[in-house]
């Protein structure tokens, strides 16, 4: 009786079950189909959340793990779109690993695409280009011309962010090729849009690259399209022509989807228009009318988290600054914009060393030859900033010029009235004296003023930078002491030169008792035009391995020699076997005294080899003239 019942209970439960299980199978295809077509709107966004979450749930229940992992898509795109980017990152992972631990390997390069435009949003272009390697294997190994075209796209992205427009350019061109014969009009937009962008930069024609913006605009209009992708596509045009100084006509695109992200409340997208726009202004040197605009873009992008292009928007506002004559302003945001572009430029430079570039492109020195115009700029735009020093040191300039003109009008006055030459080498060579003297004497007061100024300054960097600079003065003053002291006024005898400007240099960092420091050379004279900048490279050494070669009060050794070859080529060797530098240890201080070295180096014709094997040693071989 028990065993007919359960047959019946059985018969009659299985159909509302299969029934339950058809229910839940159709509301999970019907959210995943309302939210296929809703995931780009923003007045959706909260139902966008609860209907992904709801989604989730019944996957969960029903054990649909398709679903799940488009849920997990939807979520993913939401918070990239609308919310946190850590959020989004969580439910990429997701779909990530279920791809791999199931062999979709065609979802998973797909995957790994949407992880590069993530990691792009947070300026972390080292992880998006492994990324984008990792998805075109993928494409290569299946021989699948889409997949391939869309990673060349995103490699010529990247490259974009690295200024090397050209090859960025060459890339566009290899995925348009293939986009047009599969006729995938949405990559294919994708590919122009980024082309153009590359062009604005290459040096290639300006109305080429307006033509491909346009090609791009053309078929997202042709398409329908007229969200986020349409958006950043008539961004660009705005910049093209903005560079075409069709500024009227610029101001309207970036207008343009300024209106449209207010419409469609999408705070993130407001950043790029608004920045322009403020651009536009300071080229046409409105620079009032500019402020507003790149101030405002500053907030949203500090807001919203992306980052990207925050140090451009700083070093537009130091500009602006700069030129309505708020010196204070314009130095403040100058260090911002130079503490976010060395980071930004540290990512470039990262992501070349990553073993998936090496696949791809060449190496680390590409980037810092990329990168030196602008660090060179960057410090000239310091040095303009701190105007108020540079004026101090202006007057004692002055006064020695001024010093000078007085002397030689004596000197032109006693070579007409002295007659015999002995007594007029006698006074020539007094009145060189004394100007060695009184530019001495006006080097020291500078080097007062310096530390006057330092006393107060509240700031460590600031500090130590006055310090270098009171050393550097004290180098070339030691040398005009030497001068009016010596009986050769053409010439510094070196070997007595660096061993009073090491005793200096102890003295200064209190250090006699602890670091001991040789000159290992002969007597050997050079003439000031050589000597002086010598001087410096020896100093910024000096200093430079009293501050970090013998940490907590190590004791070491440094030896400097020097000797000549044939009377034009010099060597110059400075050691110290102190602790050394950490492979790919990122470089301390300013990194001003390592290109003052480099300059002054170039400027003596010279080269630079370093080792640090055993402590730091660094050799100079120059080609001098006579003396």
């Amino acid at each position: 009786m028990n065993k007919q019942l359960t047959i019946i209970i059985t018969l009659f439960c299985v159909p509302i079950f299969l029934c339950a299980q058809n229910l839940v199978s159709k509301e999970i295809h019907t959210h995943l189909n309302w939210l296929d077509n809703h995931i780009k709107n923003i007045k959706d966004s909260t139902l966008i959340y609860k209907t992904a979450h709801q989604t989730i749930r019944l996957s969960k229940t029903s054990n649909n793990q398709n679903a799940l992992i488009k849920s997990y898509n939807h979520l993913a795109t939401y918070h990239r779109e609308y919310s946190k980017l850590d959020s989004a990152f969580y439910y990429i992972n997701l779909v990530k690993n279920f791809y791999k631990k199931s062999n979709q390997s065609e979802s998973l390069a797909t995957t790994y695409l949407e992880l590069k435009v993530l990691h792009n949003l947070k300026v972390e272009y080292d992880k998006s280009l492994v990324f984008v390697h990792k998805a075109l294997e993928i494409y290569e190994a299946s021989n699948n011309q889409k997949g391939i075209a869309i990673c060349y796209t995103h490699i010529c992205d990247l490259l974009y962010y690295e200024h090397r427009y050209q090859e960025s350019v060459a890339y566009c061109d290899k995925a348009i090729a293939i986009q047009e014969k599969l006729k995938v009009n949405e990559d294919l937009a994708l590919s122009y849009r980024y082309k153009a962008a590359n062009q604005l930069f290459s040096g290639a024609d300006l109305k080429d690259a307006l033509k491909n913006i346009n090609k791009a605009i053309n078929i997202y209009n042709n398409s329908g399209e007229s969200g986020i992708l349409y958006m950043a596509a008539i961004n660009w045009r705005g910049n093209i022509l903005k560079y075409l100084e069709r500024y009227e006509e610029a101001i309207v695109d970036y207008q343009h989807n300024i209106d449209i992200s207010k419409k469609l409340g999408l705070e993130r997208y407001l950043i790029p228009s608004v920045a322009n726009i403020g651009h536009v202004y300071l080229l046409q040197e409105k620079y009032s009318d500019a402020l507003p605009y790149n101030l405002q873009a500053i907030e949203l992008i500090k807001k919203t988290g992306r980052e990207r292009n925050l140090w451009e928007n700083y070093m537009h506002v130091s500009d602006i600054y700069s030129a309505l004559g708020n010196y204070e302003k314009a130095l403040e945001y100058h260090k911002l914009y130079s503490v976010h572009y060395d980071e930004y430029r540290e990512t470039i430079i990262h992501r070349l060393e990553s073993e998936s570039q090496a696949k791809y492109e060449t190496g680390k020195k590409n980037a810092t030859i990329v990168f030196q115009d602008e660090k060179i700029a960057q410090q000239e735009k310091t040095k303009i900033l701190y105007i108020s020093i540079a004026a101090l040191l202006a007057l004692g300039l002055v006064h020695t010029i001024s010093s000078v003109r007085t002397i030689r009008k004596k000197r032109k006055a006693l070579q007409i009235l002295n007659t015999e030459l002995d007594s007029k080498n006698k006074q020539n060579e007094l009145l060189l004296k004394e100007i060695h003297h009184r530019v001495k004497n006006n080097l020291e007061m500078v080097k007062s003023l310096i530390a006057l100024q330092s006393a107060q300054l509240d700031d460590k960097a600031s500090k130590e930078a006055m310090l270098a600079s009171q050393h550097r003065v004290q180098s070339m003053g030691i040398i005009h002491q030497k001068l009016y002291q010596g009986d050769n006024l053409g010439s510094i005898e070196m070997k007595d030169y660096f061993l009073n400007l090491s005793e200096g240099i102890l003295d200064t960092f209190n250090a006699e008792d602890k670091v001991k420091i040789e000159c290992a050379m002969d007597n050997l004279e050079l003439d000031v035009d050589t000597a002086v900048p010598i001087g410096l490279i020896v100093n910024e050494l000096l200093t430079n391995a009293l501050k970090y070669a013998f940490p907590e009060n190590n004791h070491g050794n440094i030896k400097i020699s020097m000797s000549k070859k044939n009377n034009n080529i010099l060597t110059l060797h400075v050691t110290d076997n102190g602790i050394g530098k950490v492979k790919n240890e990122k470089p301390k201080g300013t990194g001003f005294g390592s290109q003052l070295i480099n300059l002054l180096t170039q400027q003596l014709n010279g080269k630079m080899q370093e080792n640090n094997d055993k402590g730091t040693s660094i050799s100079f071989q120059f080609k001098l003239k006579a003396a």
